[in-house]
């Protein structure tokens, strides 16, 4: 039991290791200074056996998940979540929901809304923003395009500003196409694109109404006596009181729990309404 820990501490160090001889080799290679071959041939050699090492670490986490039982699934399951870090899985992950997004917004799609469910949108804040954000990141793409003169720092500057450009609309689409969500039973489900995802059940509701706050601080902001702020364009405009307190997982996976919501829909009081009407 002690080898597989030591085994994948040491995937990490190597991984932490050659990340910063790799991208010093990449910079050195977009300025067009040509390293010696014997070092580009160390370079690959070196990456190559890291990459065998973590496929080394990975297999044994999956023959151990196997021997306690697990099927294939939950076994391949199990080693990446114990290899790969919980903070870069959910970077991953986020960022794979956004691009998926894109397909369901230029659909005109939703997730995770039934028929019968109220779908509640707040995306109205900072839509103005967003977009300003894409034109800048497009104007940014088109200058550089034109001013770096180097053919190698030029492409490669290229493809991230266009990445650049994709993510941005692509956080807007998941807001979009993530939406609020009440259900008939008086269940609701607040979210924030693919970053935020809180399941609140009808019975853990005491009360909720309109309020409209503009509280200053992070999108999301939780006070020491428990109040979670959700907040878009500076705003929340709905506050829903708990009968009991309820856990929630930050971006990055963090819990934490808290007793009040305070978050935006830009039709809050359809929202309310929808809320406590009864089953």
């Amino acid at each position: 039991m002690r080898g597989r820990p030591r085994g994948i501490r040491a995937a990490r160090v190597a991984v932490a290791a050659v990340l910063p001889g790799e991208l010093a080799l990449a910079a050195c290679l977009m300025a067009g200074v040509r390293p010696p071959a014997w070092a580009l041939a160390g370079a690959e050699a070196l990456v190559l056996a890291v990459l065998l090492l973590e496929a080394w670490a990975l297999r044994s986490l999956y023959v151990a998940a196997r021997a306690r039982g697990a099927d294939r699934r939950a076994a391949r399951r199990a080693a990446l979540q114990e290899a790969v870090p919980v903070t870069v899985r959910r970077l991953v992950l986020h960022e794979l929901r956004a691009l998926a997004s894109l397909g369901r917004w230029f659909r005109r799609g939703t997730h995770g809304v039934r028929p019968g469910d109220l779908a509640a949108t707040y995306t109205g804040p900072q839509t103005a923003m967003m977009y300003g954000l894409l034109f800048v990141a497009v104007i940014e793409t088109v200058g550089l395009a034109f001013l770096i003169p180097w053919p190698v720092v030029h492409r490669a500057i290229l493809v991230l500003d266009l990445y650049g450009v994709v993510l941005v609309l692509a956080l807007h689409a998941a807001c979009v196409t993530r939406p609020h969500v009440v259900h008939p039973d008086g269940s609701l489900r607040i979210r924030y694109g693919a970053l935020f995802d809180l399941a609140v059940p009808h019975d853990a509701v005491a009360s909720v109404r309109v309020d409209r706050r503009y509280p200053e601080g992070r999108l999301i902001t939780l006070s020491e006596d428990g109040v979670l702020d959700l907040i878009v364009g500076s705003q929340t405009t709905v506050t829903l009181e708990l009968n009991r307190p309820l856990s929630f997982t930050r971006p990055l996976g963090a819990t934490e729990k808290a007793h009040t919501i305070r978050f935006h829909a830009d039709d809050p009081r359809a929202l309310v309404s929808a809320l406590r009407r009864p089953t």
